[in-house]
């Protein structure tokens, strides 16, 4: 880059679990953090990206509010420590943990450095036949890493008045605003209440048909108040990439995290035909590009890992959560929590945050073809456990593997769904996690 290198690589995604990749960014390096990260919505998003292998199902698996909870303090931790101290963080969230998320936050930010509380008004087609009135609003959660200090340019987010409003105030000589009495009305407009009612473009030029896609005015608004040309704007969940584009066409310098392959190539595509900015590796180390970075592994690579990592690796490519343990997982290495699920029980006892019983072990072995045996110990830990349904991951299977598979549904009524490591790569496993 000419001038002063930045202590930090920008105009970079990253592909990948962002609590990894945030860890190796420098501390008080980023100016701006917006992250929109998801939650367990009910809701089975199927996209289409052109074409016919990139079918997707995008799901929300978090199983209850503690395991989101549990799953973003360390993340919010590290997006703490790489703010800078005139920094400002925004955290985009629905109905379905907001309260928690705010408790959350102010520990780790300090309610004294709480700024807003937004509310993102949108309209659309409600569900017949409802019982309750329909929810119509996010909520983004603003706060400053200092007390004192952080950037807030009034001016370049003012909307502009009425004509109403214009035609009860008379110009006057108070600088350059529209004075009468003890009412001052900026002639550029009014500065934004904390509720904002911005419109998404159904099927507008922006849109990508991506799940939860935010309007390109709501993070540009966000941008612009909250920071100045050429500093740095993160956002750690980036799906389709709304942030990193406003962040561009503003001159900001951006950085991009999302674990989803597919959402990184798509986001990349925006760039380059929305911002016509270029994806080459030596425009970029001359600052007139962007990269993508740690894309999936190949098999070969993913054969030479060392096996806990390997087993990371599967778990969380099918969406799942990994044990903490390394040893001892008694035939178990992560945990699906289907959006489906529900409380194992119910009343006072049991509490907000309990866990939800419904869930899918996921076994994972580094071998080039799993048998029978292999097969056999995960039965044990299924009917040990009590659950119906059970993925494994491995390169192959083998016939012997796959008829016991089969045996077990006949004999027990339980799923076991084999997937290898291809179909992952590949991106075509969604059917069979549904």
């Amino acid at each position: 880059m000419k001038g002063k290198k930045p202590s930090v690589d920008t105009r970079v995604i990253y592909c990948g679990d962002n609590l990894d990749q945030l860890k190796k960014q420098p501390s008080s390096s980023v100016d701006l953090i917006y992250i929109d990260p998801p939650f367990n919505s009910n809701r089975n998003y199927e996209v289409f990206w052109g074409e016919a292998r990139e079918k997707r199902f995008f799901e929300d698996r978090h199983e209850s509010t503690r395991a989101y909870i549990e799953f973003m303090r360390p993340r919010c931790l590290e997006l703490a420590r790489v703010l800078k101290e005139t920094g400002s963080f925004y955290f985009h969230c629905d109905w379905h943990a907001s309260h928690y998320v705010k408790v959350m936050l102010d520990q780790i930010f300090g309610e004294n450095n709480f700024r807003n509380e937004i509310v993102w008004c949108y309209t659309g087609p409600g569900s017949p036949g409802m019982r309750q009135f329909m929810r119509k609003h996010d909520v983004i959660f603003w706060y400053s890493k200092s007390r004192t200090e952080w950037t807030f340019n009034a001016d370049e987010v003012r909307i502009p008045h009425n004509a109403k409003t214009k035609a009860n105030y008379k110009p006057g000589l108070l600088g350059s605003g529209f004075v009468e009495a003890d009412h001052l009305i900026h002639e550029k407009g009014k500065v934004p209440e904390d509720w904002w009612n911005i419109a998404i473009a159904p099927r507008g030029k922006e849109y990508l048909g991506y799940p939860t896609q935010k309007p390109l005015a709501l993070l540009e608004r966000i941008i612009k108040a909250s920071s100045n040309a050429n500093d740095v704007v993160l956002d750690a969940f980036c799906g389709c990439g709304t942030a990193l584009v406003a962040a561009q066409n503003l001159g900001r310098r951006w950085i991009g995290i999302d674990i989803s392959p597919t959402a990184c190539r798509v986001m990349a595509n925006r760039l380059r035909e929305v911002c016509r900015l270029p994806e080459d590796e030596r425009l970029w180390e001359k600052g007139r590009g962007f990269i993508v970075r740690d894309l999936p592994w190949t098999q070969a690579q993913l054969r030479k890992i060392p096996p806990f990592e390997f087993e990371n690796w599967a778990v969380i490519a099918l969406g799942g959560i990994p044990n903490k343990a390394q040893v001892g997982d008694m035939g178990i290495d992560g945990r699906i929590y289907p959006v489906s699920s529900m409380p194992s029980k119910s009343g006072k006892s049991a509490g907000e945050l309990d866990f939800m019983d419904t869930w899918y072990p996921i076994q994972v072995k580094q071998k080039d073809k799993v048998g029978r045996p292999d097969i056999d110990s995960f039965q044990a830990a299924m009917i040990r456990e009590n659950r119906t349904k059970g993925f494994f991951v491995s390169f192959e299977f083998s016939s012997d593997a796959l008829r016991e598979i089969d045996g077990f549904f006949r004999r027990e009524h339980r799923i076991i769904i084999p997937l290898t490591v291809r179909e992952i790569l590949e991106e075509t496993i969604a059917p069979k996690l549904a």
